[in-house]
């Protein structure tokens, strides 16, 4: 009899955040290093900004299903009636990021986002569409514009199955919670794959000093790609043994990573735009070149309470504008988180085997450490 696990990830549950992931595995500040000049919140994750929520879904069946989904929420009320500016980002575009044209057109988000498979992202955007005309307040709408982002985790799932369904979708939503995020081989990060190395869901936060508004900055990734593996300015594919060529179904360098980038910031969607822009800096720093076959997206919304969009019969509407000379503290942030989320999805992902007896090795934590003690990273 084939075995059926299916991990639900509200992020209080932390009973099942252990199944999924060993307390063991480290976080890259765990190993005494600190990315960049802005100190992170609290949990060092996404949930840091005001009000975003993140629910988990994994799904582990039999020996050949190793995938799931993720949800980041920009409130936890209903986002049709109160829409977030946002704005996307496409630094390659092999992939799938339905939504995207009318975020690019308003430049606002009026549901969930949600991250999962390739080719489950279809089942996922009608959770969540189904998930929005069921909220009290929506019982008139008739148009809703889901947002579904993707890597393909086909190494390690049979994703030709398309085993995630509308309902796995509904349950993240519902799981949702602010605190800390599970990371690593959980949700969408399942059974991806960066650098040779098992990739997974990664998150980090910075906080911008009084002076410079003391705004939050938080992403949250979903690795799955290659290159050439450096992490915290180290080369690891040379130190390794691995130079992110994996052996592998994936092109050298190919594959994808979603980033999903949230600020209390009150900033426009311009503004947003500009913000998301910078996050595929940190791809660069760890080692990717963008190729050919990667999908390389970015998604920026703010959930300040002060530029939310809301019903109104009035032509105009008040705004706030962000000074455009204030941004680059958010920019230097947005870096520094991104490249910290990636490195924390690689560090907390587990070894994981699957479709047809694969098994990818989660990155070795001891030989992690003596390269960067190596190059003085660390003491």
């Amino acid at each position: 009899m084939k075995r059926t696990f299916v991990i639900i990830l509200g992020l209080s549950v932390f009973t099942l955040a252990v199944l999924a992931q060993p307390t063991e595995r480290p976080r890259l500040r765990d190993l005494g290093v600190e990315l960049g000049v802005y100190p992170p919140g609290r949990y060092n994750a996404i949930t840091d900004v005001a009000d975003v929520l993140v629910g988990q879904v994994s799904l582990v069946r039999g020996d050949s299903v190793r995938t799931g989904v993720t949800a980041i929420l920009p409130h936890g009320g209903n986002l049709f009636q109160e829409k977030v500016p946002a704005a996307v980002f496409v630094g390659n575009g092999f992939g799938k990021l339905v939504g995207t044209t009318q975020v690019m057109e308003l430049g606002q988000i009026e549901t969930p986002i949600l991250l999962t498979s390739t080719l489950s992202v279809w089942d996922v955007a009608d959770g969540i569409v189904d998930f929005m005309l069921n909220l009290p307040g929506n019982a008139g709408v008739r148009s809703v514009n889901p947002i579904v982002g993707e890597t393909n985790d086909g190494e390690l799932n049979d994703i030709r199955g398309r085993h995630v369904t509308r309902l796995d979708a509904l349950e993240a939503i519902r799981a949702a919670r602010t605190g800390p995020v599970v990371e690593g081989s959980v949700g969408a990060g399942m059974g991806t794959v960066c650098f040779g190395w098992k990739g997974g869901i990664g998150t980090s936060s910075r906080v911008l000093p009084p002076a410079a508004g003391g705004f939050t900055v938080g992403v949250l990734v979903q690795s799955n790609y290659g290159g050439v593996f450096e992490m915290a300015g180290v080369p690891l594919g040379k130190e390794l043994g691995r130079d992110g060529q994996h052996e592998g179904s994936q092109k050298p360098g190919d594959g994808s990573c979603m980033i999903v980038v949230a600020t209390d910031a009150p900033l426009n969607s311009q503004q947003l735009q500009r913000l998301a822009k910078r996050a595929p800096l940190a791809l660069g720093r760890t080692g990717s070149s963008m190729s050919n076959g990667s999908g390389d997206y970015v998604i920026a919304f703010s959930s300040s309470r002060e530029v939310r969009i809301r019903p109104t019969d009035q032509r105009t509407q008040p705004s706030v504008r962000f000074r455009e000379d204030a941004l680059s503290p958010l920019f230097q942030a947005v870096v520094e988180a991104t490249e910290e989320a990636i490195s924390n999805s690689l560090l907390r992902a587990t070894t994981v085997r699957g479709y047809r007896g694969t098994e990818v090795e989660a990155v070795p934590v001891k030989e992690v450490q003596d390269a960067l003690r190596k190059y003085g990273k660390i003491k």
